[in-house]
Order: structure tokens, then sequence, then C-alpha cells
């Protein structure tokens, strides 16, 4: 449990000492990771500067680090600095594979080397610049995870474009909502796309994208599982089409500014419009391989897989894995079809050395009778990431029990809001079940009260970040004067950065996250996380899922609502609901405990997998939910209208 003085695992002294993290620390006089940590917020400008010159980028860094500012988000990083992020993804060379990519069903498997990479990319470029691309202009995607997608962001960013994605299980309002605010001139598409082991076709939901998006000049259809034709899409040509008559070449690379956009992601949307978070090129690039190279120790020539789609900011924290020198391994589809060995096969065939998930993937082999490591071969992964929700304590017995016994397990956390981590791994120390290891590197990270006031380990409260960092986005576009954003990050806690989680220091110096604190709960005046009951549910063999809301009552308190899915071919009785409060109870406290608990027979979820709680709660006090669109069941929403649990 959080907070065990006994780690599940530590890596062996040999093994921290070849990490980068170690080589790194030691070459500035730091042996452990708390004082590596410390001198890289006492002296930013010094850690940033080394990470520049030590982490590979490509690009003329200036000689001011940090132009400091009075007001936080006002702060500039390398304001002299000059470069080009696709030629720092690019700069790896030779016949060795940059991307490898395997279809849902194995039908399609492609390898694309390094330097073909650089020569389609050159060649789209070319193609842009032709259709009249250049700094300023934006490029919209709505593709699934394959080659083409990497493609076109490179060849995106390499003319001075801006870059924005999403996934084609997305419909039309969900892609109008997005795109429309980015408002692209040129938007790739496919023409249809493999999940579950269906074909589901995008030309006819192209047409209504392509007609609601008036700044669209071009429409660049992909094929992947169509007849390769552009239907009855206007402006539309197909992809071989659009590049027709120039060759595959060398790139030309554009170096702008460290702050140039890159990025334009998208918040998820569930409560209302999704926020347009624009986000400076230098900055995400220099974040990454903060990341990959130190908190995760990812090498050139490692292979490195994320679970994802290109809709959610784990597609651009993959990409970035280019620029250290590793191979993508690229999967689009379903992660149990045709069931939950899907990935490990994938990890075993290509050898993939960094295994990147979800925590609702791990639960779910957990409660699954499958045990990949007495199936399958993975001992090439070195390091399984966690991200998207609470990666509880179970989870990690589940790692090391079912999938590798010998893996640096990091749970990380942090979002489309900075496009990378506010706390991650550390391959240099131990690993404490349901804890997140440390702080990244150059964020001042902390846990505090409602006054803004440092809380001891123990102690819940919300994470903020107290400093600057290069990651921090530009802005939202349609934001004059940036008052949103100065309002979503800045105001709650001044002076800091604060994006609403619920959080606490451990004894060990880990963090563990209880949940989003927008979402917390508050039975009878107590601040209690979603987390810590899930955890305890997550224990009952019959529940599948669960999702937990807090409901307000006519006397002002809040009674703790649990909503359930079973297995299949069972119903909730009594019995199971008081062994469901008899384990809340006896894992966390009274006030856990869950006044009503009902049954559904599926929990509503992001295109990214994670719960919607606040969407989910609206529905039940009676609100409407601002955007459905962001869901990828919103019909899942109903079960929760007027409940007869309630």
């Amino acid at each position: 449990m959080p907070g065990s003085t006994e780690p599940v695992w530590t890596p062996t002294p040999e093994r921290a000492a070849a990490t980068t993290m170690a080589r790194f620390g030691a070459a500035h006089g730091h042996e452990r990771y708390e004082s590596l940590h410390r001198w890289s917020v006492e002296d930013p400008a010094a850690f940033w500067a080394a990470a520049w010159d030590e982490l590979g980028v490509i690009g003329d860094r200036g000689t001011t680090v940090i132009e400091p500012a009075e007001d936080l988000w006002a702060t500039r990083f390398f304001p002299e600095a000059r470069l080009n992020v696709a030629e720092n993804l690019l700069g790896h060379r030779g016949p060795e594979p940059a991307l490898l990519f395997h279809s849902e069903d194995g039908s399609v498997v492609r390898e694309i080397s390094r330097d073909d990479l650089r020569h389609r990319t050159g060649q789209l470029q070319a193609a842009l610049r032709r259709a009249g691309v250049g700094p300023g202009d934006r490029v919209a995607a709505w593709l699934p995870n394959i080659p083409e997608t990497y493609i076109v962001m490179l060849a995106t960013a390499a003319v001075g474009a801006t870059f924005s994605s999403t996934s084609p299980d997305f419909g039309v309002d969900g892609v109008v909502d997005r795109f429309s605010q980015v408002e692209p001139t040129v938007l790739f598409a496919c023409d249809g796309y493999q999940y579950g082991g269906r074909i589901h076709d995008r030309l006819a939901p192209l047409h209504e994208v392509r007609a609601a998006l008036a700044s669209v000049r071009q429409v660049v259809v992909v094929p992947f599982f169509g007849a390769g034709t552009t239907g009855d899409v206007v402006d539309a040509v197909m992809f071989d089409d659009f590049v027709a008559g120039v060759e595959p070449r060398e790139p030309d690379f554009v170096r702008l500014p460290f702050d140039h956009p890159w990025y334009i992601l998208f918040s998820s949307g569930t409560t209302g419009r999704p926020k347009c978070i624009v986000h400076r090129a230098g900055g995400v690039l220099l974040k990454h391989l903060v990341e990959h190279r130190l908190h995760c120790d990812v090498h050139a020539g490692d292979r490195v897989f994320y679970f994802t789609t290109a809709g959610w900011m784990m597609w651009n924290w993959l990409a970035s894995s280019l620029a250290v020198g590793a191979t993508l391994v690229l999967y689009d589809g379903s992660p149990f079809h045709p069931d939950g060995n899907r990935l490990f096969d994938l990890a075993e065939a290509t050898g993939t050395t960094l295994f990147g998930t979800s925590a609702k993937f791990i639960d779910a082999i957990g409660k699954s009778g499958l045990r990949p490591v007495d199936t399958h071969d993975l001992g090439t992964i070195r390091t399984i990431t966690s991200t998207g929700s609470t990666l509880v304590a179970e989870g990690f017995e589940t790692v090391y029990d079912r999938i590798a016994p010998d893996v640096h397990l990091a749970s990380i956390s942090g979002g489309t809001d900075l496009c990378g981590c506010l706390v991650a791994g550390d391959p240099t120390s131990p690993v404490f079940a349901g804890e997140i290891q440390r702080p990244t590197l150059g964020l001042d990270i902390d846990v505090v009260d409602h006054t803004g006031t440092h809380v001891p380990p123990s102690t819940r409260g919300e994470l903020v970040c107290r400093n600057a960092f290069p990651s921090m986005p530009l802005g939202f576009r349609d934001d004059p004067g940036g008052a949103r954003y100065r309002a979503a990050y800045f105001e709650r806690m001044p002076g800091m950065w604060h994006q609403g989680d619920f959080a606490e220091w451990t004894e060990a110096g880990g963090i563990v996250i209880h949940g989003r604190s927008d979402a917390t709960l508050n039975p009878g005046g107590v601040r209690i996380g979603t987390a810590e009951i899930y955890r305890q549910v997550d224990k009952v063999p019959e529940v599948v899922e669960s999702i937990v809301i807090g409901q307000e009552q006519a006397d002002g308190d809040t009674r703790v609502v649990l909503f359930v899915v079973l297995r299949d071919g069972l119903d909730l009785d009594e019995e199971l609901a008081a062994r469901i409060r008899s384990e809340v109870r006896a894992g966390a406290t009274p006030r856990h405990v869950p006044a009503v608990i009902g049954q559904v027979p599926e929990i509503p979820r992001t295109r990214s997998g994670k719960i919607v709680e606040l969407a989910v709660r609206a529905v039940v006090h009676g609100e409407e939910v601002g955007n459905t669109e962001a869901l990828a069941n919103p019909e899942a929403l109903e079960h929760f209208r007027a409940h007869p649990a309630l």
C-alpha cells in the first residue's frame, strides 16, 4: 500500500549506475536523485542549459537560458534560441527502423527506416509548400496511429507550421469542435480504421467535417482500410496524388524561435467545448528529452511502445522518442482484440524495451486469468509506464507478478495541459507500490492546502508547481489577452501552476494522486479522493469496473454514490453490496463507504479511456453534459439518469 516501507522493486547498483539519470547527475556533482532535483529547481538556468547541451538538442540555444518575469506564465526560456523540432526528431540516420507498425489483426505490418522517414518527410514538406503551407499555418490530422500521421506531423513542423490531431473514432461534432478552433488550411484524414474486429468507414463523416471547416483549402485522404477513393468529399485528393511529382528527398529545416508553436492539443471537453492548448516547440521537445532520456532511461536503438491514439497527448510524447534515436512501435486498434494478449504479442514480436499503457489496462489484466509472464518472452522490456489514471497498489502487484518481475514500473502523471509529466519515474531508485516515484526534474512540485501552504507527508492537498518550466503552454487559441489561460492554471493558487490534482506526499518522497480535485468528495465536510474508493472496490472479484461521485443532498451535505459494472450474468444484491461496503470500510475509512450502490451495464469514458466522473455527476443532478462528443460511449450516460438506486 502507499507509504509502505518495503519497495516492490529496486534496481541493482550496476543497473542504476548505467542509467543516463545517474551519469547526468554525477556529471553535475549529484549522486542521489533528491540532490539532483534540488539543484534542478534551485538553479534552473544551469539545469535547463545542461539538458539542452547534454541530451541532444539540435539548434542554436543562444546565451540567455531564462528570462524571468513577475508573473509565472510570462517567464521565457531560451529567448535567443533557434531550432526546428523535425530536425531534432529526424536527427538519427541510417537503415535501422524508425517506425514499426502492426495493425489490429496483424494483416498489415510495416517498417520504415530512419532514412526513409527523412525522405518521406522531405517529400511531404515540399508538397505542403506547393500547397501554400508555411510558418503560421495550421495542419490538422484526423488519422489513426499509423506511420503517415507521424510523417504529416514531421513535414508540418519542418515547414514551420503547427500540427494538430485527433483520432478517427471521434464523430463529426467532436472533430469540428476541435478543428474549427484550429482553422487548418490542410486536413489529412483516413478513409477507414479498424477497431474490435470491425472496419469503420470515415469518408461519409469526412464529407460533413469538410463542409463545416471553412478554413480548409485541401483535404488529403490517407488510404488505410477503404477502397482508395475520396468519395464525394469536396477539395479532396488521395495522399499519393498530393505528393505526385515530388520525389522523396532530404528535408530542409526552417529554424524558428524556441516559443514557435509546434502542437495544438485539446482538453477532454467533457464539461464544455475543449480547451484549444497551443504548445511551444522548444519547450515540449526539451521537456520530453528530460522525461525520455532521464526519467525513462530511453537510449538510441531502444524500441518504445505506447498504447495511444493520435487524440491523446501520449501520441505526442511517443513521437518525441525519435529524437533519442529510438524506434517507435505503433499499434492501432483494440488492446483486447482478439484477447488480452494482443499487446504482449506485439511487445514480444518487436522486442519492445519501454511498454507504455494505462492503469485501466493493468487493472484489466489483474482481473483476468492472464499471466503474460508465463506465456510470453518479455525479457527485452526494461520499463513499463502507466498513466491516464491512478495506478493503485494492486496494479503494481499485477505487473510484477503477472507481467514482468524485473522492470522499472513508472507510474507517471501530468497531462495535455503541459504535454508532459509533473511527476514521473526514477530508474535509479526503489519503486513503492501505489506511489509515483518522484517530481520531475526542473519542476518545483509541492502539495499545498487551500491557502497555498505546504502540507507534510500523508496530508492531502492540491498538487502544484511553484516555478516556471519550458513546456507551459503559449496559451489558448481564441483567448485574447490570455484571461482564460491564466484562469485555468494560475489564479486559484496565485504564483503557482495548478491544474486540479488532489495528492499527497509519501514518507519515501513519492506522490500519491487521489484523483481530480474538482471530483473529490466531501461527505460530512471531509475531503476524500475517489481513487481511494476505487482501490478498495477493485478488490471485489465480481466488480469489473466502477465510478464514484458525490451527490448533493437537500441539507447541504454530500453523499457518496458508487456505480458498478459486474461480471456477465451477475446482479447486485444486498449481500454483494454489503461486501463492497465492508471492503471499503476495512481498506479506507467509514467516511469512504458509499451511501448508495447501483449497478450499470457500462461506464462512460473519454476516447483516451478516462472515466468521466464530472459528466456522470452532472447527469445525476439533472444537468446537461456540455460535450458528449468527447466520450467514446456517450450513450452510457443514460444509465445514470434517474437511476433507480437514487
